[in-house]
């Protein structure tokens, strides 16, 4: 999963962010309300841990963005307030979750796990696209019940693909969901290719259409049309 980690206290965020990345996922970290709006503009995240008490700005003032942008990240808020009146706010602008500093980072990853799932596949376990299923707590991938092996990173590229089905996502924007900020060290685009190739090829040969579309000049898009 790709998580935003909006949080100015730099010891907790990088707590998160190192617990988080050995559970398997990529981290991007703002510190100011400032950096937190610059890396929404750039990017989509699976999931958003929002600090309410930021240097420059407002946590809420975040919620109303994604809100007015009909943002489909899933929120959790990490806050030292445990007010009745800011929870009741922040879920009212669209946040799934509220989590009271200090926290044991293994609840929140738990709590992030139950947002992105209800998120993603509506409360379910899997995700179904015509003939492939993908098992989110397994993560495995079978075609009419056949099992597909495939890497962390083809897994999660598939994954990216099928939640953004009918999409046209851009390399960058399918190298900065696998790699997260260490994307701005590729020298080039080429190994999503090579990826996509991968997953083309393990998934006709169990006996799937290919729903992969390569749109020229900007990237590709997965689609039954």
């Amino acid at each position: 999963m790709k998580i935003l980690i909006i949080e100015d206290e730099l010891g907790l965020q990088r707590s998160i962010a190192q617990y988080l990345m050995a559970e398997g996922n990529l981290c991007s970290m703002a510190s100011t309300y400032a950096q937190a709006y610059e890396r929404l503009g750039s990017y989509e995240y699976d999931c958003i841990l929002l600090d309410l008490t930021l240097p420059d700005g407002e946590g809420l003032q975040i919620l109303n963005y994604l809100k007015r942008m009909n943002r489909a990240e899933g929120v959790i808020i990490i806050s030292a307030k445990n007010s009745l009146d800011q929870k009741i706010e922040g879920l009212t602008l669209g946040a799934d979750d509220y989590l009271i500093k200090p926290f044991h980072l293994s609840e929140l990853n738990a709590r992030i796990v139950a947002v992105v799932r209800r998120k993603s596949a509506h409360g379910e376990r899997f995700i179904e696209f015509n003939e492939i299923r993908i098992e989110l707590d397994a993560k495995e991938v079978s075609v009419n019940g056949k099992m597909v092996y495939m890497t962390k990173k083809e897994f999660d590229l598939l994954l990216y693909f099928v939640a953004n089905k009918g999409k046209v996502i851009s390399k960058s924007a399918a190298v900065e969901h696998i790699w997260g900020d260490d994307s701005d060290m590729a020298d080039s685009f080429d190994f999503i290719y090579t990826h996509i190739k991968n997953i083309r090829k393990k998934l006709t040969d169990a006996g799937s259409i290919d729903y992969f579309q390569s749109v020229y000049g900007v990237g590709y898009k997965f689609t039954a049309v």
